[in-house]
C-alpha cells in the first residue's frame, strides 16, 4: 500500500535532524548465530528512537497505530537510515526464518515480524527506489510518502513475494524511517 503524505515535511527534517548525530553502519540479524553484523548487502548508515522517546517518535507511532490498526506497543524501535551515493541494501525478507537457529531470540521478543512502514524522509536525486522484484515493483522515495506491505498471517505463516530492497542511491542522499510490527508485544531492545 502506498501512503502520500503520512508525515509532514517539518516532520521529516525533524527526524532526520534527530538521527544525524547518533548514525553508525547499519546491521542485519545473523541467521545462523543471532548476532547483529555489518553485511556487504547492507551499506547504510542508521540508528534508532525507543518507543515513545521523544513527543514526535510518540505521534508517528500513534499515527501508524491508528492507520495500520495495530497496537503501538507491537512495534520495534523506529529506526531511521541514512543512504550516500551507492549505498543500498540488497533484496532481502524482513521476516524471521524460524528454521533457523540464530532467529530464535529475535523471535522471543515478540514473535515474527507481520509488516513495514518504510516512510521516505527526503526526495533522492537519483536512484534509491524500494523494489519488490517478485511483484515487478518499484516505489520511488518521495519525502512524506511511505510504502506499507505485510508479509506474515497471524499465525506466522510468511509471503515471499515481499522480497524487497532499497536500490543504490546514484545521486544525492536518501532518509528513511523504518518501522517493523510484530505479532505480540515486542520485548526487545530498546522498547
Amino acid at each position: 500500500m502506498l501512503l502520500g503524505n503520512l508525515l509532514s515535511g517539518e516532520e521529516c527534517e525533524q527526524m532526520i535532524e534527530a538521527a544525524r548525530l547518533k548514525l553508525a553502519r547499519s546491521t542485519v540479524v545473523n541467521a545462523a548465530t543471532g548476532a547483529y553484523d555489518v553485511h556487504p548487502d547492507r551499506t547504510s548508515s542508521g540508528t534508532h528512537f525507543e518507543r515513545g522517546e521523544t513527543e514526535l517518535v510518540s505521534r508517528i507511532e500513534q499515527r501508524i497505530s491508528e492507520l495500520i490498526g495495530c497496537p503501538a506497543e507491537n512495534g520495534e524501535p523506529l529506526q531511521v537510515l541514512h543512504y550516500t551515493p551507492g549505498a543500498e541494501y540488497k533484496p532481502h525478507y524482513d521476516y524471521f526464518d524460524p528454521a533457523q537457529p540464530g532467529n530464535e531470540a529475535v523471535l522471543a521478543m515478540g514473535g515474527q515480524r507481520i509488516a513495514t512502514l518504510v516512510m521516505y524522509l527526503n526526495d533522492v536525486d537519483a536512484g534509491g527506489s524500494t523494489v519488490f522484484p517478485a511483484l515487478g515493483l518499484d516505489v520511488l522515495p518521495r519525502r512524506g510518502s511511505a510504502v506499507y506491505f505485510a508479509y506474515a498471517s497471524e499465525s506466522g505463516e510468511t509471503d515471499p513475494r515481499t522480497l524487497h530492497g532499497g536500490s543504490p542511491v546514484l545521486a544525492g542522499e536518501k532518509w528513511i524511517a523504518t518501522k517493523w510490527l510484530r505479532q505480540r508485544r515486542y520485548c526487545g531492545a530498546g522498547a
